[in-house]
């Protein structure tokens, strides 16, 4: 499976994603572009990994107390875990049950989620804390082309996610229930209030006050002209605030804001 002289970090991480590709239905193809892209990642924090467990035999669990049998799913969590081997499975193990997560058996070896356990899952699913989505509010006109294409899109995959604007995405939902889906799938959102004169964006106060009520976070922006215009339940927000013949400026901003507020994610290139 893996090519020749591919260090241990890199299988895991080519592991982690192809896990992650299965999970959605894909069957990815694994090239020498991607290969090479994998070696640039990063590795997920422990933090990360203890979820990526915690996330995985909730995927088994059937029933609440179900106890699962590590040696029957070993290589498949390894993968879904981000590690090298049992031993490094093992210590994430005990550390998540001194956490109080998990409780463990030893004979046969397995683990189940414990009431503290599905408490830090309900809050993953709030938070979205996994995901390497980053959905954007903004203003969906012809004088936003360059903001978008030189500063929020880069800004957003420096960082290491993907940005998803809901106008360049295909559905047959009602947009508004897009949306909604798209803003709990997020990690966090980008909300820019730039718009029309004396014409404030509705769509974008409210799909950043319901990220807000999610516990998701909202990055502010606004282009310098308009910034004086943001209502004043919003102002006291710290906003990025970009000029219009400088999008390069907001790229690195935004970039540097994302990474301070919510940290890197999984696809940002280490060179």
């Amino acid at each position: 499976m893996f090519p020749a002289r591919f260090e241990d970090t890199s299988k895991v991480k080519l592991s982690r994603w192809i896990y992650e590709k299965n999970l959605s239905g894909d069957i990815p193809e694994v090239n020498s572009q991607i290969l090479e892209q994998v070696k640039r990642w990063p590795m997920p924090p422990v933090s990360t990994r203890m979820d990526y467990l915690l996330q995985f035999l909730d995927s088994k669990t059937s029933v609440i107390g179900q106890h699962i049998d590590i040696s029957q799913v070993l290589e498949e969590i390894l993968a879904a875990t981000s590690l090298i081997n049992e031993g490094e499975l093992r210590f994430l193990a005990e550390q998540a049950e001194e956490m109080g997560l998990v409780k463990g058996l030893e004979h046969p070896w397995s683990l189940i989620i414990t009431v503290a356990g599905y408490r830090r899952l309900e809050e993953l699913r709030g938070t979205q804390a996994l995901s390497d989505q980053a959905f954007v509010a903004m203003w969906f006109d012809a004088s936003m082309n360059k903001a978008w294409e030189n500063g929020f899109k880069p800004g957003i995959e420096d960082a290491g996610y993907k940005p998803l604007r809901i106008d360049r995405k295909e559905h047959n939902n009602k947009i508004d229930d897009e949306i909604i889906a798209e803003v709990r799938r997020s990690r966090f959102l980008v909300a820019d209030f730039t718009s029309e004169p004396e014409k404030a964006r509705g769509g974008v106060y409210y799909e950043a006050g319901f990220a807000y009520g999610l516990n998701i976070p909202v990055i502010f922006a606004c282009r310098e002209d308009l910034i004086n215009t943001v209502h004043f339940d919003t102002r006291q927000f710290n906003h990025i605030v970009w000029r219009k013949e400088n999008p390069e400026g907001l790229r690195e901003k935004l970039k540097n804001r994302i990474s301070a507020t919510v940290g890197d994610g999984p696809h940002q290139s280490k060179t």
